[in-house]
């Protein structure tokens, strides 16, 4: 969070938490707080929206402070203000963090995920369905065709055949 919100926050003066700072930067490690370089700054201040001219940084320096920052300011400042704001800010950390590492679970996203999957289900069923239908098929289609060859072979077989041998004649006794 940066140095003027805080201020803000803690109901103290920008430059009276920035001296605050200063007079305990043993407190306040790089981790724990740091300045924004002059390119942020710029950055930043190109996306700072405010209406009143009062409550827009006026310093050269803006520093910005992590959770960890934040706790240490309430031991620095030490009004009741600045450490009920401290529970508060630091939970919303907590909370914060709780959110990135356990997002919510959206039901419908979860639920349009279940019927895509399912429909790539039927659908892959479906296709191994064609698939043995085919192959079913051109088995059936060969066994229509042995059999058509083996009813051929069978009236050849079964086809009179011509005696072999010596007729003879009835009028002989």
């Amino acid at each position: 969070m940066l140095d003027f919100d805080l201020a803000e926050i803690f109901q103290v003066e920008t430059r009276v938490l920035n001296q605050s700072v200063k007079r305990n930067i043993k407190r306040f490690p790089d981790d724990f707080m740091f300045q924004l370089t002059k390119i942020e700054r710029e950055n930043m201040s190109s996306q700072i929206v405010m209406t009143s001219r009062v409550k827009r940084p006026k310093s050269a320096h803006l520093f910005a402070f992590t959770e960890h920052g934040v706790t240490m300011l309430s031991s620095v400042l030490r009004s009741d203000v600045a450490i009920d704001a401290s529970i508060l800010i630091v939970r919303v950390f907590v909370a914060m963090r709780q959110l990135v590492l356990n997002p919510p679970t959206d039901k419908v996203g979860e639920l349009q995920k279940e019927v895509k999957e399912l429909k790539q289900y039927v659908e892959d069923v479906f296709k191994d369905y064609n698939d043995i239908n085919e192959d079913t098929r051109i088995q059936l289609e060969l066994i229509n065709a042995l059999l058509a060859e083996l009813q051929a072979k069978k009236k050849e077989l079964e086809k009179p055949r011509n005696p072999i041998g010596f007729r003879q004649s009835s009028s002989i006794n």
